[in-house]
């Protein structure tokens, strides 16, 4: 074991530092989590159809947005390697060009609506799902800007390390869609009765809250003078397609990833409303549980374009192999709890209305929750290392992998394997695994290489006299 894979408890890239800055992602990520569980909960309560809809109608919708959000999120990994240069003069900038950019592709999302019928009559669904789908599909996408603008402007403090603000707009957001998917979804309040559609609007309408929130916090004079939120508002052509160089690759990668997955549910669904409900299930559960993880990768990015910035790539190094550690104890704790209590966390989803056949439906997801076990760490260093790389600016390596894993490992295999040849779900939860494998061991490799060590998105060598404190980046 190298150095670098140690990870003293107070030293730069240790676990007081990482824990320091990736707690608050971890629980806001968990809030956003929570309130997609919150979605499928009170749908599985209003009835089967909405919830064997809701989740192909929002990852389609999601494989839609995620190359956008992809995109704009990247606006973080400049404004960590700018602040770890000392260059808090560019950060104001970063910002103004991931908002044009949210612009834009807010557009391309909403012209995605006339998309809707041909992908879901592709998919043959039976008809109740199907008309489900489409609606719940189009109200995402026409709503999708909430989502676009709160990732570009979160940039501002996640970047910074300043994690906690994004922590509790997150958790307002959450709440935000918990309250008005109740009041929507069964019709309280002197709302309509509106089901999947109440459901999906709710969805949209807290990320404009959100949005709304970071412009607010940007404007305050604070920020306005030591970042110049507010004077950087030109459109910077050198900035804006650097923006697009290293941001597109990352928002495809995330895209060929949700896009893998869209068409892993939607070939399930052909196999049986029994197989969809089973495989939303135990998404769900895995989607709860996993998603403190995509905190904790955040946090490695940041930190990884800080120490970059700042030239100072021993750090980088030791701070993701720390997050290495802090992911595998916590996904094998995942995985156990899965494996000895399978029915408590199924049962949630129990409506009491499923006319008699839910039994079967637990049974399905019990075996399924099993594949989920088998590949969490997977999931966890895949997460990790390639959220590490991205915060390097080795976009375009982890597109490639994330294309290539997608076409030979995932979809080609299910398609052939269950829709040809008429294996079952268990045979695609298989080549879940495999895909999962696949990415991690690729990622995990480039780490090790190590030509992220010299890769840089910022223009510029940090500012004389720049320098990463020693300790944690954010206050504790």
């Amino acid at each position: 074991m190298t150095s670098e894979t140690k990870a003293p408890f107070y030293t730069p890239g240790g676990f007081r530092e990482v824990l320091a800055i990736s707690v608050p992602l971890i629980l806001s990520t968990s809030s956003t989590s929570l309130m997609f569980v919150v979605d499928r909960i009170f749908l599985s309560w209003y009835s089967k159809d909405a919830l064997a809809a809701s989740l192909p109608a929002g990852a389609t919708a999601w494989a839609f947005l995620c190359m956008f959000i992809g995109a704009t999120g990247y606006v973080s990994t400049f404004v960590s390697q700018y602040d770890g240069a000392g260059r808090q003069d560019r950060i104001g900038a970063a910002i103004w060009q991931g908002f044009y950019f949210s612009c834009i592709a807010s557009v391309f999302c909403a012209l995605t609506y006339f998309l809707a019928e041909p992908i879901f009559n592709l998919a043959d669904h039976p008809k109740a799902i199907r008309e489900n789908e489409i609606l719940c599909f189009r109200v995402i996408v026409l709503g999708a800007g909430g989502f676009i603008f709160s990732a570009a402007l979160s940039a501002f403090y996640s970047g910074r390390g300043k994690t906690w603000t994004v922590m509790w707009v997150n958790i307002a957001g959450a709440l935000i869609n918990g309250v008005l998917d109740y009041l929507m979804i069964f019709g309280y309040g002197g709302f309509p009765e509106w089901g999947l559609f109440g459901a999906a609007l709710a969805s949209v309408i807290a990320p404009y809250v959100m949005t709304l929130i970071y412009i607010v916090l940007l404007v305050l004079p604070e920020n306005r003078q030591r970042f110049q939120t507010l004077s950087s508002w030109r459109f910077d052509r050198d900035l804006f397609l650097r923006l697009i160089r290293f941001g597109l690759p990352s928002g495809l990668q995330f895209t060929m990833d949700v896009t893998a997955f869209t068409t892993f549910i939607l070939l399930v669904g052909r196999l049986g409303e029994l197989e969809l409900a089973a495989s939303n299930i135990a998404f769900a559960i895995n989607h709860l549980l996993f998603m403190p993880m995509l905190g904790l990768a955040m946090g490695t990015s940041v930190l990884v374009g800080r120490y970059l910035g700042a030239e100072q790539p021993d750090h980088a190094a030791k701070s993701t192999w720390t997050s290495i550690w802090i992911t595998t104890t916590y996904m094998t704790l995942f995985s156990l709890a899965l494996i000895i209590w399978p029915d408590e966390f199924i049962l949630i989803f129990d409506p009491g209305n499923w006319e008699g056949n839910f039994a079967e439906v637990i049974q399905m997801t019990r075996i399924l929750l099993y594949f989920v076990a088998a590949y969490s760490v997977l999931d966890g260093w895949n997460i990790v290392f390639s959220s590490a790389l991205k915060g390097a600016g080795d976009t375009r390596f982890v597109f490639l992998t994330a294309l290539t894993a997608a076409a030979i490992t995932l979809i080609a295999p299910v398609y052939l394997a269950c829709i040809v040849y008429g294996r079952g779900v268990y045979t695609a939860w298989f080549f879940l695994f495999v895909w999962l494998l696949f990415l991690a061991t690729v990622y995990f490799l480039r780490f090790l290489a190590g030509k992220w060590r010299s890769m840089r998105v910022i223009e510029h060598a940090p500012a004389p006299g720049a320098v990463v404190e020693e300790g944690p980046l954010v206050e504790v």
